[in-house]
């Protein structure tokens, strides 16, 4: 497999593409949808609530913290997360400008 040239792309396309990556998971979609759901972080009830292992949890959690679309506190023995507001803001932001650019066209395929 080749290697990925994202220096070829700007800051905007990479961080889009990190993101994205990172949503890209249908557990971790679950995730997202409940911690947005409950409004409030959310604290170790993720296994009972979607069941799967708490290590399988446990690296989604990972993954959508390394994307910044997710914030973690530490409240005694757990991390509890939540939604990183101004992240998930900006990502809004690039995906509506994203599809507000494509204008239909008869003259395609």
């Amino acid at each position: 497999m080749g290697v990925t040239k994202t220096d070829i792309f700007n800051e905007q396309q990479n961080k889009l593409a990190i993101q994205l990556k990172a949503i890209a998971h249908p557990a971790r979609i679950a995730i997202l949808q409940h911690i947005i759901t409950a409004n409030a972080c959310i604290c170790g009830d993720l296994v009972d609530e979607l069941g799967l292992a708490q290590a399988t949890i446990s690296q989604h959690l990972k993954e959508l913290k390394n994307a910044g679309l997710i914030q973690g506190t530490i409240e005694g023995v757990s991390v509890c997360y939540c939604i990183e507001p101004k992240a998930w803001a900006a990502l809004q932001d690039e995906l509506n400008k994203l599809f507000a650019s494509y204008k239909a066209s008869n003259t395609c395929c």
